[in-house]
């Protein structure tokens, strides 16, 4: 494929995309590519960022975009910094007198995860350096990008988080963010920060306590558990359970019905917000407090952060053989 003009190249490209579809779609649904992957007016710098692939689907005004870290699938400064990319280049092409966009979904490529959280081998040495700045600049950065997306960039468009596969810590936070959740029956959801003697730091509590009241909120971010697609549907955080691998599928046919009511959908969310409106500054206040319990955390505490990150690292090598 052409990465700049989105169309296809070659009678060779049209025949892989027979058997693959960059969305994961069956072949009877190849026609989303060929209408527009890609669109001119767009600054190919977006569809070229080293950690995120984006998709423009034109007849949705949809923006696909999937994680795609080089290493193991956690919020490392590099996936960061296309996050704040990512976001500055769809404010600058996208929007009223520009390319429409009206739905912004963001799901993962990693397999079997949509993302571990945050960077716990750099935490480790940050607190070892007792860099306490270091820390609170990491999660100063999370959470401009989490409030950013809260208000779906001052868009009017719909946010949705796709999730196949694991979503912890961080994870489990980015995806409180989106207007709406779409996770397969095997997704599952936890906070592991409490197994090392931390909190959930870029946003669990503000958004959870809003979502669920803060005696719900504060079990699930204290309790050590893994909870399934299922269980979150039920709390009301998950809005749409998926089959395993049609994740994808069921995004698509919300976009399809959410249609004729956008404005409704998109003005509801925007009234929520106002209801329970959480401010940039009372998150960096969290991460604050996230900087300074870090720098109390212990060698035993350091250890077990090792032990998830090895665990993380085994993951990602059986998922890459």
């Amino acid at each position: 494929m052409d990465r700049a003009s989105g169309q296809l190249d070659s009678k060779d490209e049209r025949s892989a995309l027979e058997d693959e579809s960059v969305f994961g779609l069956p072949r009877a649904d190849e026609y989303l590519l060929e209408d527009s992957v890609r669109h001119h007016a767009i600054d190919r710098h977006l569809f070229d960022l080293a950690e995120l692939d984006c998709l423009y689907q034109a007849d949705t005004a949809t923006l696909w975009t999937f994680m795609r870290p080089a290493g193991r699938p956690t919020f490392s400064p590099a996936l960061i910094h296309d996050f704040e990319d990512w976001q500055r280049l769809i404010g600058e092409n996208f929007g009223p007198g520009s390319v429409p966009l009206r739905y912004l979904v963001l799901g993962s490529r990693a397999p079997g995860v949509f993302c571990f959280g945050g960077d716990l081998e750099l935490f480790q040495r940050l607190i070892r350096e007792r860099d306490r700045d270091g820390l609170a600049r990491y999660g100063y950065r999370c959470v401009d990008i989490l409030h950013r997306n809260m208000h779906s960039l001052d868009l009017p468009l719909l946010t949705i988080g796709l999730v196949q596969g694991a979503a912890l810590g961080g994870g489990f936070e980015a995806l409180l963010s989106f207007d709406y959740i779409v996770a397969e029956h095997d997704a599952t959801f936890g906070m592991p920060e409490i197994l090392f003697g931390l909190f959930p730091g870029m946003g669990a509590h503000a958004l959870l306590s809003r979502k669920l009241g803060s005696a719900l909120a504060d079990r699930l971010i204290v309790s050590n558990r893994t909870y399934t697609a299922e269980e979150m549907y039920e709390l009301g955080l998950v809005h749409h359970l998926a089959p395993n691998g049609e994740g994808l599928a069921v995004c698509q046919d919300f976009i399809r019905k959410s249609e004729r009511r956008h404005p409704g959908l998109v003005n509801a969310r925007r009234a929520m917000k106002l209801t329970h409106p959480l401010g940039n500054d009372e998150l960096k206040r969290i991460v604050d407090l996230w900087a300074d319990a870090a720098l109390q955390l212990n060698e035993s505490d350091l250890k077990i952060m090792s032990r998830l990150v090895r665990a993380q690292q085994r993951v990602n090598a059986a998922a890459a053989a």
